[in-house]
């Protein structure tokens, strides 16, 4: 099964951009067009729409017991034929309005590539950053993520996430 249908019919969901973004690093990936590949792509995406963290800080002054969380859907995770031992793993991350992720950290490495809105997100030793569309950040391995959010009230943001991690795409946060 070619991955460009497989990832064509995710288009409601995903988006364009997240679609165009996910296609060109899929097509990069020496396993491109492997039928096992796209059945586990397949399987993850129509059952992985989960929350990333198990709670989040009220927003100030709402009155509000806590704030929206962030809700991952991993795309794709395959292993790194030329890094023994290492996985690749591609995700959608949609930032609700006032959404907020707490301290937390990743196994290994993490590219994240901004699709939409803004994400406000501070990495341990740094001070916050907004990204927005199209601007990206790198997170190294184990790096206390301080936290990330969308302080938009209206709109949501959206992220994809790149993580280099241990094979057979283990756990993608850490606790802090």
């Amino acid at each position: 099964m070619n991955a460009l249908p497989l990832l064509a019919h995710r288009r409601a969901a995903l988006g364009f951009g997240a679609l165009a973004v996910a296609a060109a690093g899929w097509a990069l990936l020496p396993h491109a067009g492997k039928q096992s590949a796209a059945q586990f792509i397949d399987d993850i995406c129509s059952t992985v729409s989960r929350p990333m963290f198990a709670s989040a800080p009220p927003v100030e002054g709402s009155g509000a017991v806590a704030r929206p969380r962030t809700s991952v859907k991993v795309l794709s995770c395959e292993p790194l034929p030329h890094v023994p031992g290492k996985s690749v793993t591609t995700a959608i991350v949609d930032f609700p309005p006032m959404a907020y992720s707490p301290a937390h950290r990743h196994p290994g490495s993490v590219t994240a590539i901004i699709l939409e809105g803004m994400v406000r997100s501070q990495l341990a030793g740094t001070p916050p950053g907004d990204y927005r569309t199209g601007e990206t950040f790198f997170e190294p391995p184990g790096t206390l993520h301080l936290f990330a959010e969308n302080p938009d009230p209206v709109k949501h943001a959206r992220l994809v996430s790149v993580f280099v991690t241990e094979e057979n795409c283990g756990p993608l946060v850490l606790p802090p």
